[in-house]
């Protein structure tokens, strides 16, 4: 999950409502939102810390854990069978920068949100699902196609 969309969120907000003053009410508020940009993300993963041993205590064979990767918090459901994802650091050792249309960046968004995933984690899902289906084609590159005859 990705808490710098709310970190930001948070500061617009702080800045509209110093908007109200005036001008060396509204620096301030900006000044101050940079501030404590740091604190809130810390606040934000304790909070994501808290939620986690709740819900751990109430699993019986699992727990949750919140890893961190830069400042992206992420809830993961470890099982005492040991079954579950694959190590942190095996499984996301590479880091890239993606650039995206704003637009397209909301729809990733909204779809990682209606899963119930990190942005992150349904990038990583969609791409292994695209490298898997273009794995699976034949090596002249055509699709797979069903043949045969139709009654009307």
């Amino acid at each position: 999950m990705q808490i710098d969309g709310h970190i930001q969120a948070l500061r617009e907000d702080l800045v509209r409502v110093a908007a109200l003053g005036d001008e060396t009410t509204a620096r301030a508020a900006d000044l101050l939102s940079v501030a404590i940009e740091a604190s809130l993300a810390r606040q934000i993963q304790d909070v994501l810390a808290e939620a986690a041993l709740e819900l751990s205590a109430q699993l019986d064979s699992a727990h949750i854990e919140v890893r961190i990767a830069g400042r992206d918090p992420e809830l993961v459901l470890v099982r005492e069978d040991g079954s579950g994802p694959e190590p942190v650091d095996e499984a996301f050792s590479a880091r890239i920068t993606l650039r995206l249309p704003e637009s397209l960046k909301q729809r990733v968004e909204s779809a990682a949100a209606r899963d119930g995933a990190s942005v992150n984690t349904w990038l990583v899902q969609a791409l292994q699902r695209a490298v898997e289906s273009k794995s699976g084609r034949s090596s002249s590159g055509s699709r797979h196609r069903l043949t045969g005859y139709g009654r009307s």
